[in-house]
Order: C-alpha cells, then sequence, then structure tokens
C-alpha cells in the first residue's frame, strides 16, 4: 500500500495487509503448563499434610520427641503454605490475588526458613553448650531459639508492610511479550522493597545454610544437621539460579519459573523425609535403647 500504518496495541498483523485481534492469555490451569505446576503443588501439599498427621500420631515416640516438635509442626505447616502460595500464581490474577502473592510468598517463606535455624541452633546449642554451669547452656534450657522464628517473621512482615504502604503489587496487560497474545502480569511495583524482601530471605537462607553446614558433623544419631544443610543448600542454589533465569523470561513463561522456583525450594520437606522412613519402615528403631546402642558403637 501506498501508506502503512501501525496496527493498535491489542491487535497484531500477520501478512502486513490486516490487523487480527490478539487474544489475551495468562498462565491458566487449563494449559499444560499451568495444570502440571498446580498438580505437582497440590501433591506436595497432601505430602506435607500426610507427614504432619504421621508426627501427630507418632507425638510419643523417641525420633519425634528428639527432633523438636514444636519447630517441626511450625515447619510442616509453613511448607504447606508455601505450596498452596504457589497457586496463586497460575489463573486469571486481579489486584488481590497479585498482593497475596508476593506477601504470602515471602511470610511463608521466612517462617519456614527461620525455623530451619531455630531448630539448627536447638542442634548446635545441644551438642556443645549443655555441660553444666555453660553459660549458653541457660539458651537451650529456656527455649531462647524459638523466639528467632517470630523475630525474623516480624522483620519481614515489617518490609512487607512498607512494600504494600508505598508501592504495591498491580495488574498490568504485556503487549510485548508475545506477538497473537497480550499477557496479564503481576508489576510488582516497588522493584527497591520486593528486591529488599528478597534480600532478606536471602540473607536469612544463607545464613542458616552456613549454621547447619558448621554444625554438619555432630552426631547422626540425634542430630538433624545434614538433612538441614542439604536441604539448605537446595534452596539457595534454586534462588541463585532463580534470578537470572527469571530477569530473561517474559509473559506466562516468567510466572511458571517463578511457581516452579517456589515449589523446588520448598523441598525442605527432606528434612523429614529419613525420619518417616523410620517411623513408618523401621518402627523397631525408632526407641530410646536403639538410640542409645548406636550412640555406644
Amino acid at each position: 500500500m501506498i501508506e502503512c500504518l501501525n496496527c493498535p496495541d491489542d491487535k497484531y498483523t500477520a501478512e502486513r495487509d490486516h490487523c487480527f485481534q490478539r487474544a489475551v492469555t495468562y498462565l491458566a490451569y487449563e494449559d499444560p503448563l499451568g495444570m502440571a505446576l498446580a498438580c505437582t503443588a497440590l501433591f506436595l501439599t497432601a505430602l506435607t499434610v500426610v507427614i504432619l498427621g504421621v508426627f501427630v500420631k507418632h507425638l510419643d515416640t523417641t525420633i519425634v520427641k528428639a527432633n523438636n516438635q514444636t519447630p517441626s509442626y511450625i515447619l510442616l505447616l509453613s511448607l504447606t503454605f508455601c505450596f498452596l502460595c504457589s497457586l496463586l500464581f497460575i489463573g486469571h490474577s486481579n489486584t488481590v490475588t497479585c498482593i497475596l502473592q508476593q506477601t504470602t510468598f515471602g511470610l511463608a517463606f521466612t517462617v519456614a526458613v527461620s525455623t530451619v535455624l531455630a531448630k539448627t541452633i536447638t542442634v548446635v546449642l545441644a551438642f556443645k553448650f549443655t555441660a553444666p554451669g555453660r553459660r549458653l547452656r541457660g539458651l537451650l534450657v529456656s527455649g531462647t531459639p524459638s523466639y528467632i522464628i517470630p523475630i525474623c517473621t516480624l522483620i519481614q512482615l515489617i518490609l512487607c508492610g512498607a512494600w504494600m504502604g508505598t508501592s504495591p503489587p498491580f495488574i498490568v496487560i504485556d503487549p510485548q511479550s508475545e506477538r497473537e497474545h497480550i499477557t496479564i502480569v503481576c508489576n510488582k511495583g516497588s522493584v527497591t522493597v520486593f528486591y529488599c524482601v528478597l534480600g532478606y530471605l536471602g540473607s536469612l537462607a544463607l545464613g542458616t545454610f552456613s549454621v547447619a553446614f558448621m554444625a554438619r558433623n555432630l552426631p547422626d544419631t540425634f542430630s538433624e544437621a545434614e538433612f538441614l544443610t542439604f536441604s539448605m543448600l537446595v534452596f539457595c542454589s534454586v534462588w541463585v539460579t532463580f534470578l537470572p533465569v527469571y530477569h530473561s523470561t517474559k509473559g506466562k513463561v516468567m510466572v511458571a519459573v517463578e511457581v516452579f522456583s517456589i515449589l523446588a525450594s520448598s523441598l525442605l520437606i527432606c528434612i523429614f523425609a529419613p525420619k518417616c522412613f523410620i517411623i513408618l519402615l523401621r518402627s523397631e528403631r525408632n526407641s530410646l535403647q536403639k538410640f542409645r546402642e548406636k550412640s555406644s558403637s
């Protein structure tokens, strides 16, 4: 033609002779990718609930008592919320779900990581500073490590509150990601506060991994430090990999990467695999006598 016109943002052209209407797209439950991620999240949620039920049912057994009952319950509940919060990223988003995505994610993982930190510090205090007369022995007896959980969560809550008060997440329409579709995504709002929330969580995870790594050689009969170290290594590796991949993708693929990172980093649940194995399949080892025999040997 003598004169060409650009198509509006809500339309596209194939042969440069006509404008076609763009379809609105997002990571839907009907998509194979969205369905796979949703099914994985529901399966891991059900698995976490089953593990919690096993621990509650066998709460009077030796292995449950030896591994900090209350922090274990808190960790399992927070992991349940971590898995469920990934469902907020799937489906048609609105302003409410955009806000819930980030706040639920940040707070749930903060509770989970701070609980792992509290469990790790408890293990270290139990094996390093329990001699009579030691000053730090009183910290273990008084349950001081348990205060780590509400303190760390409160700091993250303040950061999330500042985020929501200054520039909360909101819905945006992305016409650039795909030629034939308009993608609905959640804008993070204040990028600075978003990275503060993510950076705080990363610092907490790195500190937890460092403490767990230093305690990894404690006696395995009672200690879960090796499993805590492995779980935090997986957690840190996932989020170090997440950042460059997240920024190199667009549209619903970017959302899928974020959901996958949440599900992968929630493999903190593997901490409980050895305990469930002993409780369900090796019940004869779940006794104080067997613990003492293994410790003596």
